[in-house]
């Protein structure tokens, strides 16, 4: 039987990001997986969002155990995978940017001010150019 809500002006089924916090709180404290999952689906769409810093906020203070672990993990590697994602994300617009200047890597490094070496760790993921220096590729492209 899903978890139901007491004293506050929602459902279980309205959309998370709409619950008031108290809402959240019962979900945390007497749900069961299957109401967890609406708040971790959330958590991983938005891991900095709203619900994700709500349900931080609230494990702040409420006693440890399994279920505020679950939730604790849940929102770091939700923003480790996206920290992933965006540096993949990052290796790939370089990777298209220095394909679309139709240079070699070598000419392309030289024009944005660094080496073929390094750019080649941009293009792989393995760093992450400063904002300046994407920007700078960028426009060389």
């Amino acid at each position: 039987m899903p978890v139901q809500f007491r004293n506050v002006d929602a459902s279980p089924h309205d959309d998370v990001r709409t619950w008031p916090f108290e809402a959240l709180v019962t979900v945390i404290d007497r749900g069961l997986v299957p109401d967890w999952q609406p708040v971790l689906a959330e958590i991983r769409r938005s891991p900095w969002g709203p619900t994700a810093r709500r349900v931080e906020r609230y494990l702040a203070y409420r006693d440890p155990d399994g279920v505020g672990t679950l939730f604790r993990l849940a929102v770091e590697r939700a923003r480790q995978q996206a920290e992933h994602d965006a540096r993949d994300e990052v290796a790939a617009r370089v990777r298209a940017a220095v394909e679309r200047s139709g240079l070699t890597s070598a000419q392309f490094a030289a024009l944005v001010g660094t080496s073929a070496s390094r750019l080649s760790t941009y293009a792989s993921g393995r760093v992450t150019p400063s904002a300046a220096m994407l920007v700078r590729i960028e426009r060389a492209a």
